[in-house]
């Protein structure tokens, strides 16, 4: 009955039949018979209503829906039945297992109930369901496998928890930076504003020299006017000019450099007598003087000597 009041409120089903009109005995009869079905189920009455085409083509639609919903669940809850026997059947014959191993649960200890009900706490929250296992032990593989998918997602959150670390870190270090550039500017902009009055004070004094200069440009380009008039007036060239001159002064250097000794010999014989003979005299003289100075120089060297002795 569910199902014919879930598919009466299916927009989805029609509302007339195929043939547009008149009664369809055998569709009057599926029709009958479905809820017959269906009160009886309830324990109830079929209530009295008028048959139409309308009405009858609404109740097979269904009719016919709720038959086919009702074969797939039929369909479902014999698998659904049949796995449950296999997992009490396996449930069964692990249990013989374990008791011929000694590893029943009423011989284990607290401990090891408690490690096998976290394995079966994990194996649920890692979407284990396997039923039976197979010969390469795909139960356990099973269990590995979903482990290591576990294991597998750690490692990429860790990575990504990393990542965003040093991502948070240069990000910080980045905001220390320009918080620091941002102190520094701060402090440079207030010794601007600090200095403004002296720099007001200076380029002030700065406009006055700059006046007093243009004044003074003004009267040396009047003077230079003068002298070049000046220059003009008396004959000056260019010829004669400051290096010019210079080098006049330096090629007379060279020359008093190179006549000097010559100027020195020219004294020097001035200094002897005009005569030959009179100049062999002379000589002669000059060499009895030596001689009578290294004679003076002995004696007093001698006398000097006898003292000390």
């Amino acid at each position: 009955m569910s199902d014919l009041i879930s598919a009466a409120s299916d927009p989805a089903v029609p509302t007339e039949s195929k043939s547009g009109g008149g009664f369809d005995t055998a569709r009057v009869a599926q029709v009958k018979a479905c809820l017959a079905s269906q009160f009886d189920a309830a324990g109830k009455d079929v209530p009295e209503f008028e048959y139409t085409p309308r009405s009858i083509a609404h109740l097979h639609a269904l009719a016919t829906s709720s038959q086919a919903k009702t074969h797939a669940a039929t369909i479902v809850s014999a698998d659904l039945r049949q796995k449950a026997a296999e997992y009490r059947s396996q449930a069964v014959r692990i249990k013989e297992i374990l008791e011929n191993v000694g590893l029943a649960q009423e011989s284990l200890s607290p401990g090891a109930i408690g490690s096998a009900q976290v394995l079966a706490n994990v194996s649920n929250l890692l979407n284990v369901r396997d039923t039976e296992m197979s010969r390469d032990d795909g139960g356990v593989c099973s269990f590995l496998v979903a482990m290591g998918d576990i294991s597998l997602r750690k490692t990429g959150v860790e990575e990504k928890r990393d990542k965003v670390r040093k991502e948070s870190e240069v990000l910080l270090d980045y905001t220390r930076k320009a918080l620091a550039r941002l102190t520094y500017l701060k402090k440079t902009l207030q010794k601007l504003d600090d200095e403004v009055a002296t720099c007001e004070a200076q380029m002030l004094h700065w406009k006055t020299n700059l006046a007093i200069m243009v004044s003074k440009e003004r009267q040396y380009i009047q003077q230079h006017s003068n002298y070049k008039g000046l220059l003009n007036r008396v004959g000056y060239t260019p010829d004669i000019s400051h290096g010019v001159l210079t080098e006049m002064s330096e090629h007379r250097k060279e020359l008093e450099k190179k006549t000097k000794p010559i100027l020195d010999t020219l004294r020097s014989y001035q200094d002897l007598p005009p005569d030959k003979a009179l100049a062999a005299l002379a000589i002669e003289d000059k060499r009895r003087q030596y001689a009578a100075a290294e004679k003076y120089l002995e004696e007093v060297l001698h006398s000097a000597l006898t003292t000390t002795e």
